[in-house]
């Protein structure tokens, strides 16, 4: 004869009713809005502040180029880059990027004596819509329809000088202040 034992009662949890599962349903969501809430978040990412000079002095001495840097801009523009590096056609090339007031983009680029390639690479490929006086020089507009870019080309068409170009996002407008705020790399 066997012994036995009585099933254990059933919780009183496994017996809840509709209005506890609303409630604890209730109790759960509002911990999750409530750590949504105090959770910190950031409106706009940006790296590190960039020293444009410094980078230009060190291009500049060891490649005795006449590149220039943006000098005494308005307040809001900001460095996002500074680079010298190989690009299309093996091109040694300066790039010196800013974000503009207006939270668009504008580099100047500068090479020696590049191909047509190096510019059609550096302005994407864009037609040529005219000119523009800015800075005491006169610029070639490029302009990328289907993707947002504008270009600005000061190629003197002389062998050893500098190619400069103003590329970006930003309009016409900033360009030429941008342009107008080029100065050659002082030490």
């Amino acid at each position: 004869m066997g012994v036995t034992t009585p099933a254990p009662p059933k919780s009183r949890y496994s017996l809840g009713s509709a209005k506890n599962l609303v409630l604890s349903l209730a109790a759960v969501v509002g911990m999750v809005l409530v750590l949504i809430m105090i959770t910190p978040r950031v409106s706009s990412v940006s790296g590190p502040p960039v020293d444009v000079h410094a980078a230009a002095v060190d291009v500049k001495a060891s490649t005795d180029w006449p590149i220039v840097e943006a000098v005494g801009l308005p307040e809001g523009w900001s460095t996002t880059s500074a680079r010298f590096v190989r690009t299309t056609d093996g091109f040694s090339t300066w790039h010196a990027g800013y974000q503009t007031p207006s939270g668009t983009y504008v580099a100047v680029e500068q090479t020696m004596d590049p191909t047509s390639k190096w510019v059609e690479a550096q302005t994407n490929r864009a037609p040529k819509t005219g000119t523009l006086e800015a800075g005491g020089r006169t610029w070639v507009k490029y302009v990328r329809d289907t993707k947002v870019q504008n270009s600005l080309v000061d190629d003197p068409q002389t062998a050893g000088e500098l190619t400069t170009l103003v590329t970006g996002t930003a309009s016409f407008e900033e360009m030429a202040q941008f342009v107008d705020h080029l100065e050659p790399v002082a030490p």
